[in-house]
């Protein structure tokens, strides 16, 4: 979570939404990304997207058995989704996100038993400082 957060660091330097997310397999990073939804002009450009492609590119395979993703934010519905068909087994996320999470605040898309795959979710590592990190960046563009 910790790497998550200094991805995360660097997206508010581009102005970014201050979002990073890694995907690790035994220890090893298969996949790192922060949101870049302003600096690619993609809508669908956020953390977790961002690290999935990288890690399925990486391996060579849309499916990203045995990892856990770390993400300092609860995922939103497109990015569940997308966790959710990578088929990937375990999220952990920092803070929750009571406008738009989909691991349990509005809805749990991660764990809902009508689909196909479910994940095992953590939350609240480094809660504090992955909330106070986006609680000051929206303040500032207030």
């Amino acid at each position: 979570m910790r790497r998550a957060l200094e991805l995360a660091r660097g997206a508010e330097a581009r102005g970014e939404v201050p979002v990073g997310a890694v995907i690790v397999r035994h220890g090893v990073v298969l996949g790192e990304g922060s949101n870049r939804t302003i600096e690619d002009a993609d809508p669908t450009a956020h953390a977790e997207v961002v690290a999935i492609r990288a890690a399925a590119a990486l391996e060579g395979d849309w499916r990203l058995l045995d990892t856990t993703l770390y993400v300092t934010l609860e995922p939103c519905t497109m990015c569940a989704g997308a966790i959710v068909l990578a088929r990937i087994p375990r999220v952990v996320f920092a803070t929750y996100d009571p406008k738009a999470g989909m691991g349990g605040s509005i809805e749990n898309l991660l764990q809902d038993a009508r689909l196909n795959h479910r994940c095992a979710v953590t939350s609240g590592v480094l809660a504090n400082e992955a909330s106070a990190m986006l609680k000051d960046f929206f303040r500032s563009r207030r």
